[in-house]
């Protein structure tokens, strides 16, 4: 997905230049000043006069990376403030609604209700998802999440391995409270892909991204 296209439902109230370059930055932290100009489509002095104000409004920030030769590489990434800029899928109140079940129906109810509404995402999602290879049907499942405001974007291909990037994370207020949403997704994967899948990087945990590992199931012997 472009930047022009994603611009059009996260990092909204900003001029096109900064409202880019919030974008650039939540798939890409510790970005060069060049690789943001370049990406963004204006010099570096024009990029740098963003960068400052965007810092000076708390969410931008900016790190020295030491070369081998000369002056360390400055970098920048989004500050923690910036989060609140992408969508969040009202988490707030469905954090509040799932800590009320919690309190008085017990955890397991927690599961069983995140259980039913994957389930009602993969099923609103299986016509677009009956057919086609496995790299095609990834392609498919980038396009509903990111619709879902998960910024999601194919990443490499290895034989028999497709991996799906997601960048930004609706519900992690939800998955630092209640893990079981995390595990629940996973599942929801396989039904929706019926494909095997796993997880090497999650942003719950620290990580800038989201990684899946997406493999089509081996036949029984």
């Amino acid at each position: 997905m472009s930047l022009d296209s994603a611009s059009r439902t996260e990092a909204t109230g900003f001029s096109s230049p900064k409202r880019g370059i919030l974008l650039l930055l939540k798939r890409q932290p510790d970005a060069s000043l060049a690789e943001i100009g370049q990406s963004i489509g204006i010099s570096k002095v024009a990029a740098l006069g963003h960068l400052e104000k965007l810092e000076a409004d708390g969410l931008v920030v900016r790190s020295y990376r030491a070369g081998k030769v000369g002056r360390p590489r400055v970098l920048f990434r989004l500050a923690p403030g910036a989060l609140s800029l992408f969508p969040q899928g009202y988490s707030e109140m469905s954090l509040c609604a799932l800590e009320f079940i919690e309190r008085r129906l017990g955890r397991p109810a927690i599961a069983e209700l995140l259980a039913q509404r994957a389930h009602v995402v993969a099923d609103r999602s299986a016509p677009r998802l009956s057919s086609g290879s496995l790299a095609r049907r990834v392609e498919e499942l980038v396009r509903i999440r990111t619709e879902g405001g998960y910024m999601a974007e194919m990443g490499p291909r290895r034989k028999g391995t497709v991996e799906m990037l997601e960048h930004n994370c609706p519900i992690l207020a939800i998955a630092r409270r209640f893990p079981e949403a995390c595990e629940t997704e996973r599942r929801m994967f396989e039904s929706m892909m019926s494909a095997r899948v796993d997880v090497s990087h999650r942003v719950v945990a620290g990580d800038p991204v989201c990684r899946f590992l997406i493999r089509e199931r081996r036949p029984l012997p």
